[in-house]
């Protein structure tokens, strides 16, 4: 027996490019001479598709697709995710499940059994878990059906999970097993993907085929990865972001992989990733544009080169916005980095819009000193003008600003704040200055002193960020522990950071929840982004 992966990028709710993708899939899996071609989780919908769920219609289209599948099943077998009715009185309309399809018809269907509520997923919302497990026989091979998190937790002695689809199926006896997954990138995440599927071949003493999507959904990325593992933990995992139909031989496979992994490079997973996404918004949506403020700094010159590499030159465009406090070097380095890669910019100096404004509140602030109040007039200025030419153009405006400044509210609400798409709010400053150095690796492509220079905003003479703000090294590191580890003060505390600076930093996180309420999609890639996978209240007075 053979069996073709299919690792591929679906649109959410656009069912005919979905369909069209896994015929042509499959008619190449057929040519490699494979017996089966298996998609990914809820492949038919695009994953996550959320409350589109709750619509009639779109289920009926669903089972229109799956319909069509089967018909193209002849002469192959297709495994593919997509939603199903339950046909109980009790319990929610809906499973998640996975159809196995073969000589025209629907052969075999499993449910979810692990339905994940955590960070971005709610899949509990919409879907009651399994209450049956059956092995399917085909060609002489029993397979064990299974979908995402139900491999997640194998040997899990929580009573959570006490049901294992697969141990139960196991009682059963089979020969191998297929999983359909929608496993989203985050830099961390590809060896735990890796050690939970080798955890349950060598439980099971059975290969597994396991199937991940690829592309961008809003803020989610996948990046594919998809693999193949003997009993012995040796492994064959697919490049990361590319599109790829391979076809095993289930023997092969059962005798001994030899390890093919791909390369796992932090900040390079990183920079394809926030390439991939960029791409993937701008083409689902029917976008072709973006703009963006160009300021000198490093945060916007990554988001151009990236911006850049994923849209093209000729769909970029850079608006440089210097003020009375901009330096010389800073608009010089803002048009050599646009130079180099070769995209449009303009240059619109906003002194004289200030004094205007300065002078329509003058009688209004009378008796007060200049404060954060001019400063943020002025990115608000800029937000504006940036807004404006995207209106009247059709280009959307990416955000520019990266995550230790969304963190503690450094940055300015209608202002350097506005946005379509936030490319880095995911990314840490440090973690910033390593894509630079990354992106420059062959040569210079952001200007050096745009990486050397002391990172401020210039809303004020001679201002720093180190001002305003801890040294970046100490605050991300911080930052890190809280947002991503979820550490409370005392466990800060007790690893040697000061009380006081945690206090402070902690402080500033969550009175800026309301801003980030606000905020931009962010491009996750990372274990725990802002946005629909981190729920705090705006309100929250908590801090450990």
């Amino acid at each position: 027996m053979k069996i073709a992966i299919a690792q591929l990028n679906y649109h959410i709710g656009h069912f005919e490019h979905n369909l069209q993708k896994m015929l042509e899939a499959t008619q190449t899996a057929k040519q490699q001479g494979a017996d089966i071609v298996v998609f990914g989780e809820l492949a038919v919908t695009g994953y996550p598709p959320r409350d589109f769920l709750e619509f009639n219609d779109f289920i009926n289209q669903c089972e229109r697709v799956i319909a069509r599948l089967a018909q193209a099943a002849q002469g192959i077998a297709i495994a593919v995710g997509a939603p199903c009715r339950n046909p109980e009185v009790e319990g929610k309309d809906l499973f998640n499940s996975a159809f196995f399809l073969a000589d025209g018809k629907i052969q075999h269907v499993t449910h979810k059994t692990l339905l994940p509520t955590y960070d971005i997923f709610d899949e509990y919302r919409y879907f009651e878990p399994a209450f049956a497990w059956q092995v399917l026989e085909y060609q002489g091979k029993r397979i064990a059906l299974s979908i995402c998190e139900d491999i997640w937790n194998v040997g899990n002695e929580n009573p959570l999970y006490r049901i294992s689809p697969l141990d139960e199926m196991h009682k059963q006896g089979f020969d191998l097993i297929l999983n359909l997954s929608a496993s989203p990138f985050a830099h961390t995440h590809a060896q735990d993907r890796i050690n939970a599927v080798r955890a349950n071949v060598q439980r099971y003493n059975a290969p597994m085929f396991y199937v991940n999507h690829v592309g961008s959904q809003t803020e989610v990325v996948f990046d594919g990865g998809s693999l193949v593992m003997s009993p012995n933990g040796e492994y064959t995992e697919l490049p990361y972001f590319e599109e790829m139909v391979q076809t095993f031989d289930v023997d092969a496979v059962q005798n001994q992989l030899h390890t093919q992994a791909q390369p796992k490079e932090k900040i390079k997973l990183i920079h394809d990733a926030l390439i991939l996404g960029i791409k993937d918004y701008f083409r689902k949506l029917g976008l072709k544009k973006a703009i963006l403020g160009l300021s000198g700094g490093i945060d916007s010159a990554i988001v151009a080169v990236l911006a850049q590499r994923a849209l093209g030159s000729q769909n970029v465009r850079c608006i440089l916005l210097p003020s009375q406090y901009s330096s010389d070097h800073s608009i010089n380095d803002a048009r050599r980095l646009a130079e180099t890669i070769n995209v449009q910019y303009d240059l619109i100096y906003i002194e004289d819009i200030y004094k205007e404004y300065e002078a329509a509140l003058k009688p209004f602030f009378a008796g007060t000193k200049p404060d954060i109040t001019e400063e943020n007039l002025q990115a608000r200025i800029r937000g504006m003008l940036l807004m404006a030419i995207s209106n009247k153009f059709g280009h959307i405006l990416l955000n520019t600003s990266n995550k230790s400044e969304a963190a503690v509210g450094y940055g300015t609400l209608y202002g350097d704040m506005a946005g379509g798409l936030a490319v880095i709010g995911d990314v840490y400053k440090t973690e910033i200055y390593e894509l630079a150095r990354y992106i420059n690796k062959d040569g210079e492509v952001i200007p050096n002193n745009t990486i050397k220079k002391a990172p401020s905003a210039e809303l004020r003479f001679d201002q720093k960020d180190s001002d305003s703000l801890p040294d970046y090294d100490v605050l991300d590191k911080i930052l890190y522990q809280y947002i991503e580890l979820r550490q409370g003060p005392k466990e800060l505390v007790a690893m040697g950071f000061d009380e006081l600076l945690v206090r402070r930093v902690l402080r500033l996180v969550n009175i800026n929840e309301f801003k980030r309420a606000q905020f931009a999609p962010i491009l996750r890639v990372s274990s725990k982004a802002f946005g629909m996978g981190r729920r705090m209240p705006i309100v929250g007075k908590y801090l450990g």
